[in-house]
C-alpha cells in the first residue's frame, strides 16, 4: 500500500505537470519575459529566492520532470556562476537521490527478484566498480539523468557512493549549463548550448576513467608477464594440476575436443570424492543404515531381527566400493581418452611452464584444480591427541567406544550417524546454537530432533578450550554459558570444514592473490589475477565445495582456457543443489528463508509435510518436509529444501524446473507415478494452488451449479 500510494502521488504530480500546462512556465521564452520581474525579486530576496529556486530544482529532478536544463541556465542567470554553481549543483543530486531511492523502493525487489540470476553479475559488478560507472555515464550527456536515476535505483549501489559520485560527476556540466546562464539574452534555444564537439568532449571524458582503469590493468598485467617470455612454441594445450572431480572433468571435456593435454597429480585420481570423500562416506551410509533398519524390526511388523558384523568388516566394505569404482577414474581410463596422466608434485614455474619431477613441461594454458583439506583448529592440546579427519578416519579399523566430533556441519553429522548406528556413544560438538547453519532453522530441527532420539549428545554453543589426556581417557574442555565443561572421549574426529590447497606448488612465486576465504582469487570466467592463462576449478576456486559444482566449474574453465579467443563464458551459480546424506537426508536448491531474508528479497513459503505422503506412510519413513519459497503472488520458484527419505533424488524434478523457468503450476499438472516419494513435489505445488485459489469465482461457480439444479 505504501508503494502503491507513493506511485500514485508522483503519477498525479507528473499529469498535473502537463494537463495544467505548468511545462508552459519552464521554457526559454518563458523566462525572457520574467527576467526583469525575476531579478528584482532576487535581489531584494537573495536567501528566501536562493531557497525556493532549490526546492523547486529538488521536486523537478525528484519527480523525472522536464525542466532541469532551462533551472540551471536560469540558476547562472539569477545568481551568477559561483553561487548559481553551488546551489544548482546540490540541488541536482539532492533531487536526484530522491528519485534513486524513489526507484528504489519500487522496483528494486521486484526487479532483482524476478531477474536475479540475469543480475548478479551485474551486481557483481557494481559492487566493483559502480562509482566508475555512474561517473562515466554522469559526465557523458548522451544518457539523460532521470534514466541513470530510475536504472541506479533498481541496482545494489549503496546511496552514500551514488550521492557523492553524482555531486563530483555532474559538477563540470553544472559549472558549463551555469555559465551559459550569465548570457541568457544571447541564447536563443537549449539546443545551441552543447555543441557536438563539446558534447564528444564530455563522452570522452566519461569514459576516460573506465579506459584508464582499463589501460592500468593491462600495462600491469604486462608487468606481471614481463618476467616471464612467452614461448615461441609450446608442448602442450593445458596442464591440469590436481587429479580429483575438477581436474578430471576438466581433462575430459579438453581430450573430447582433441586438445592436448597433461592431468598431474601427486597422489590418486579421484581425488577427495572417490578416496576420502563422497564415495566412503556413502558406502558407509549404505551399510549403517541396513544395520540401524534392523534395530527398528517391530516398525516393519517383524517381533525382531538380530544382524551380525564387526567393525572392521564394515570400513572394508568401504574399500571394496572404492576399488569397484576407481576404474572410472584410473590412469588407465584417462590415457585411453588421449589424456597424459603424470603422478609427482607439479610446481608451477611460470605462467607458461610447469615442473613435475624432473620434467619442465611448456603449456598455453594452465588449470589449477588441487582441491581442498581437511581445517585443523587451533586449540591447545590438539597436537598431542592422535585425532582423526574426513581424510584418515578410513584407515579406523578398531570402533571407538565414545567417539568426539568435533564439527556440526554436512560431514560431521553424516560420520557421526554412521558411527551412532555401528553402537558408538557419539557427542557431537559445536559452537553454534545449532547443526547445519546453511540451513533454516526449521530444516535443521528434524536432524537435531533424530539425533536426539538416537542418544546422540549434542552439546551446542560449546566454544573448544584445550584437550588433555587422563589417564584412561581423553577430554576436551570447553566452555559453554560461562561454565567450563569437560567432555570425554576415546577417538576424535574432526569435521570443522575445508581449506584450499594454495601452498606448496608454486602459487605464491606468482604473486597470484587469495580471497580472504583462502581461495584462490579468480574472476567470472576463471581466471586468476594478473594471469589471465592460468585457471581455477574446484574446491581451490570456491565459493562451493560440492563435487557437483567442481565439475560445473570444469567446464567453463576448460572451454575458456580453450576457445576463450573467440567467447568466453561466465560460470552460472544460478541454479546450484546440494545435498547432506544423514537420516532423514536434507536436499536444497535455490535460496532458503535466511538467505531470502538477508538479501532482502521478498518470497512466499509453501510446505507440504511428508506425514500426509502415502510412500512415506508405507515405508515407515513419514516424517519431514517440502518446503518452497516463490515470488510473492507468482509460481516462480526461488528456492526449495527437502528433508526426508530420498530428499536428494526427489529434489532433482525443482532443479530441473528452477533451471528452465518452469513454475509449480506446470509441476502440479505434470502426472507422477504413485505411489512415489516424489509425488510430494506435485502436492507441495498443489498446497501452493490451493493457499490461491480464487473463492469469488468459486463463490459464482456455487450459485451457477444451484441454478443447473433448478434450486
Amino acid at each position: 500500500m505504501k508503494k502503491l500510494l507513493l506511485f500514485a502521488t508522483i503519477l498525479l504530480f507528473i499529469i498535473s505537470f502537463f494537463l495544467f500546462d505548468i511545462d508552459d512556465y519552464f521554457s526559454l521564452t518563458y523566462f525572457k519575459t520574467q527576467q526583469l520581474q525575476i531579478d528584482a525579486y532576487t535581489a531584494q530576496y537573495p536567501l528566501q529566492t536562493a531557497l525556493l529556486f532549490s526546492l523547486l530544482y529538488i521536486a523537478i529532478t525528484a519527480l523525472s520532470l522536464p525542466g532541469a536544463a532551462l533551472l540551471t541556465l536560469v540558476g547562472g542567470a539569477m545568481f551568477g556562476v559561483v553561487w548559481g554553481t553551488l546551489i544548482i549543483s546540490f540541488a541536482s543530486t539532492i533531487g536526484a537521490t530522491l528519485a534513486f531511492l524513489t526507484a528504489r523502493f519500487l522496483l528494486q525487489n521486484f526487479v532483482q527478484t524476478r531477474f536475479r540470476g540475469y543480475l548478479k553479475t551485474i551486481n557483481t559488478g557494481i559492487e566493483k566498480e559502480g562509482h566508475f560507472y555512474l561517473f562515466t555515464l554522469r559526465l557523458v550527456p548522451l544518457f539523460p539523468f532521470f534514466i541513470v536515476n530510475l536504472v541506479m535505483g533498481v541496482t545494489t549501489i549503496k546511496v552514500w557512493t551514488y550521492y557523492w559520485v553524482s555531486q563530483v560527476g555532474m559538477f563540470l556540466g553544472t559549472i558549463i549549463y551555469v555559465n551559459a546562464g550569465t548570457q541568457i539574452a544571447q541564447i536563443d534555444s537549449l539546443v545551441g548550448i552543447l555543441s557536438p564537439t563539446l558534447l564528444l568532449s564530455f563522452t570522452l571524458l566519461g569514459i576516460f576513467p573506465l579506459f584508464a582503469k582499463k589501460l592500468l590493468f593491462f600495462f600491469k598485467q604486462r608487468q606481471y608477464y614481463a618476467n616471464y617470455p612467452k614461448p615461441k612454441r609450446v608442448d602442450r594445450d593445458i596442464i591440469v594440476i590436481g587429479g580429483g572431480a575438477a581436474g578430471l572433468v576438466s581433462a575430459y571435456i579438453a581430450a573430447t575436443v582433441n586438445a592436448k593435454i597433461t592431468l598431474i597429480e601427486k597422489h590418486k585420481l579421484g581425488g577427495d570424492c572417490l578416496n576420502t570423500g563422497c564415495v566412503p562416506s556413502k558406502a558407509l551410509i549404505c551399510s549403517t543404515r541396513f544395520i540401524h533398519q534392523i534395530t527398528q524390526a517391530k516398525q516393519y511388523g517383524c517381533q525382531a531381527a538380530t544382524v551380525q558384523f564387526t567393525f572392521a568388516e564394515v570400513m572394508e566394505r568401504v574399500q571394496r566400493v572404492i576399488k569397484t569404482i576407481e576404474p572410472h577414474d584410473s590412469i588407465e581410463r584417462y590415457t585411453g581418452l588421449g589424456v597424459e596422466c603424470l603422478q609427482g608434485e607439479a610446481q608451477i614455474l611460470s605462467p607458461y611452464t610447469v615442473k613435475i619431477n624432473d620434467q619442465v613441461l611448456s603449456t598455453r594454458t594452465i588449470i589449477i584444480a588441487t582441491g581442498a583439506r581437511p581445517t585443523i583448529p587451533d586449540i591447545q592440546g590438539i597436537d598431542k591427541i592422535n585425532y582423526y579427519t574426513s581424510d584418515s578416519i578410513w584407515t579406523l579399523r578398531k570402533q571407538p567406544r565414545r567417539l568426539l566430533v568435533l564439527g556440526g556441519g554436512a560431514i560431521g553429522c553424516e560420520l557421526g550417524q554412521c558411527f551412532a548406528y555401528l553402537g558408538s556413544h557419539v557427542t557431537l560438538v559445536h559452537t553454534h546454537e545449532r547443526l547445519l547453519m546453511q540451513e533454516d532453522a526449521d530444516i535443521a530441527d528434524y536432524v537435531m530432533t533424530r539425533f536426539q532420539q538416537e542418544n546422540i549428545r549434542l552439546c551446542l554453543n560449546h566454544q573448544p578450550l584445550r584437550f588433555e589426556q587422563w589417564e584412561h581417557s581423553k577430554v576436551l574442555w570447553c566452555e559453554q554459558a560461562g561454565q567450563a565443561i569437560a567432555i570425554e572421549f576415546d577417538v576424535l574426529l574432526i569435521a570443522i570444514g575445508r581449506t584450499a590447497n594454495t601452498q606448496g606448488f608454486g602459487l605464491e612465486n606468482l604473486d597470484i592473490p587469495l580471497n580472504p576465504t583462502k581461495t584462490i582469487e579468480h574472476n567470472a570466467f576463471l581466471q586468476t589475477t594478473h594471469y589471465p592463462n592460468i585457471f581455477v576449478c574446484g574446491d581451490v576456486a570456491g565459493p562451493y565445495q560440492y563435487t557437483n559444482v567442481c565439475a560445473h566449474q570444469a567446464w567453463f574453465a576448460s572451454v575458456n582456457a580453450l576457445f576463450g579467443i573467440f567467447k568466453k563464458f561466465r560460470v552460472d551459480y544460478r541454479v546450484i543443489p546440494h545435498a547432506t546424506f544423514t537420516s532423514p537426508e536434507i536436499a536444497r536448491v535455490g535460496l532458503n528463508e535466511q538467505e531470502a531474508r538477508a538479501a532482502q528479497i521478498p518470497y512466499e513459503v509453501t510446505y507440504y509435510h511428508l506425514e500426509e505422503l502415502d510412500r512415506a506412510i508405507t515405508d515407515e519413513v513419514a516424517h519431514g518436509v517440502v518446503k518452497v519459497l516463490t515470488v510473492p503472488k507468482k509460481d516462480k520458484i526461488l528456492g526449495v529444501a527437502i528433508v526426508g527419505e530420498q530428499a536428494g533424488e526427489v529434489i532433482a524434478e525443482f532443479v530441473l524446473a528452477m533451471k528452465h523457468n518452469i513454475g509449480l503450476t506446470q509441476i502440479l499438472t505434470t502426472t507422477h507415478i504413485y505411489p512415489t516419494f516424489a509425488e510430494a513435489n506435485k502436492y507441495a505445488a498443489g498446497r501452493w494452488k490451493q493457499a490461491r485459489k480464487p473463492e469469488k469465482i468459486l463463490g459464482w461457480l456455487r450459485y451457477f451449479h444451484a441454478w443447473r439444479r433448478g434450486e
